[in-house]
């Protein structure tokens, strides 16, 4: 969350592996996302109640995300010591912008 993803969590238990009906399953399921003002209070857009047999649906705004990396009021990369380490990738990154 505070390199700017979304965070999803699942918790799976329940009649699984003797079911044939995959959806009787217990846990909890939830998304987080980057805790800055854009988002939601919590840095939580859905939380599933717990032991409950339950779905949980909720709408990601990519837009959103990738213009908070640049304007948010906690940049990483932004306000990082460069004088003590540098940020280099093991191997090629490929950036992916939404529009």
């Amino acid at each position: 969350m505070e390199n700017f993803i979304y965070v999803v969590i699942v918790g799976n238990t329940g009649n699984l592996p003797t079911s044939k009906n995959y959806l009787i399953n217990y846990g909890q399921a939830a998304v987080f996302t980057p805790s800055d003002f854009a988002f939601p209070p919590y840095a939580t857009a859905g939380e599933s109640a717990a032991n409950v047999e339950t779905v949980l649906i909720t709408d990601l705004d990519l837009t959103v995300l990738v213009q908070q990396r640049d304007v948010a009021s906690v940049r990483h990369l932004y306000d990082r010591r460069s004088d003590l380490y540098d940020v280099r990738a093991k191997r090629s990154v490929k950036v992916i912008r939404t529009e």
